[in-house]
């Protein structure tokens, strides 16, 4: 028994020689007084709070998301305009053409009957020449009257147009206008460039109806030494791409590459479902180092109004229709000021309006201060007034 007392008291003695941790002290809340939210000095919330310096601007680079597609004023599409079998292909990708070259030719039953009608054409006309020589013989020696030989003239202009008609219409298909019914359709480049695309197959099977949007050409040349930029730019930003103004491209497989281009076109009309502005360049490409369907940037430079300053885009709050920042005035003290943008960025923003080159503002968890302030305002708005205090105080000494 004595033995179990000692053994109490000892631990007794040993809990008591070890003090007790002092209570770690919180540091104080911020103070919000008028316009101004001050920290204590080495508060910890201000090691979240990234503070910099708006910078004067006078313009800006702007990224857009574009394309590059075929240069469409020196592209050519070709489909079947006739029902046959592919006979044989005499050109292939990557092939330089030139005007009037076959690609490819088809055994057309379909282009036979054409042949056959250009025919019928042309021997129609030899026969009524022939009698209208006749009839003119005949009429200068007075054995015909000249209504037959009227008749007759009728009848050949008739034959001439006919035959006109079948010839610019086999000779349009690329078909010879003599040599008889072949049945041979040749598919044959109109312009000078290198086949990019081939669609067909040695023995395959065309028909006419398939051809229009959704259905691939079965070759597609084109110039590519000059492509197209299609840019989906923004309302805000139409300003800076007008017909002729510069810009440049960036192209990221080319390990971020830029080359230069000019613009041609812009829409009339905002796409509804992307809100964009389809805006169309013309970009060089004489070593052939792009490819159509390629996905770019497009940087354009735009130009903002006097005294504009550039600040991170975080640093910008949306309360209600307006933007707001929070500045540094002093150590630890921050002040909310409103400002007008002039242009919105993913990265960046410009104030138009509100602030001035040097203005030290916080650009890093700037919800921390906007809460602090936005309670604030809200318990402001809540609590009574003190002459509504007083004036409810006397109030109740009347009726006592």
């Amino acid at each position: 028994m004595k033995k179990l007392t000692l053994i109490a008291l000892q631990a007794l003695f040993l809990a008591a020689c070890h003090e007790a941790p002092a209570p770690k002290q919180e540091a104080p809340a911020p103070i919000v007084q008028g316009q101004q939210i001050r920290f204590s000095p080495n508060h910890p919330q201000l090691t979240l709070l990234s503070i910099t310096a708006a910078t004067a601007t006078k313009s800006i680079t702007v990224e857009l998301p574009a394309k590059l597609v075929w240069n469409e004023d020196h592209t050519q599409r070709i489909y079947a305009s006739f029902a046959g079998r592919v006979a044989a292909i005499r050109a292939d990708v990557g092939q330089s053409v030139t005007v009037g070259q076959p690609l490819a030719s088809l055994a057309s039953p379909e282009f036979g009957m054409a042949q056959a009608d250009t025919a019928k054409a042309q021997a129609d006309l030899r026969v009524t020449q022939k009698a209208l020589a006749r009839q003119k013989e005949l009429f200068d020696a007075g054995i015909v009257a000249r209504k037959e030989l009227d008749a007759t003239e009728a009848d050949a202009a008739r034959a001439t147009a006919e035959s006109a008609r079948a010839e610019a219409r086999t000779r349009l298909y690329g078909g010879a206008t003599t040599g008889g019914v072949n049945q041979q359709l040749t598919l044959s480049s109109t312009i000078n460039g290198v086949v990019v695309e081939r669609n067909l197959n040695p023995g395959q099977e065309l028909r006419p109806d398939q051809s229009g949007v959704g259905v691939p050409p079965l070759f597609t040349v084109s110039d590519p030494s000059s492509l197209w930029v299609q840019i989906d730019a923004r309302e805000s930003d139409i300003g800076s791409l007008k017909p002729g103004s510069a810009f440049e491209i960036v192209v990221p497989s080319l390990g971020g590459q830029s080359f230069q281009a000019v613009v041609k076109t812009a829409g009339d009309y905002i796409d509804p479902a992307t809100r964009t502005i389809k805006v169309r360049g013309l970009i060089a490409n004489p070593q052939r180092l792009l490819k159509a369907e390629m996905l770019v940037t497009a940087r354009i430079t735009r130009q903002m109004p006097e005294d504009s300053v550039l600040i991170p885009a975080a640093a910008a709050l949306l309360y209600g229709a307006k933007h707001q920042v929070f500045i540094q005035s002093a150590a630890g003290t921050f002040e909310p000021r409103e400002v007008d943008l002039a242009y919105e960025g993913p990265k960046d923003v410009v104030v138009s309006k509100g602030l001035k080159a040097g203005d030290m503002i916080v650009s890093d968890n700037t919800l921390l201060l906007a809460r602090l302030w936005r309670l604030s305002q809200d318990n402001a708005s809540v609590a009574p007034s003190p002459q509504a205090s007083a004036s409810k105080a006397s109030a109740q000494g009347d009726k006592k």
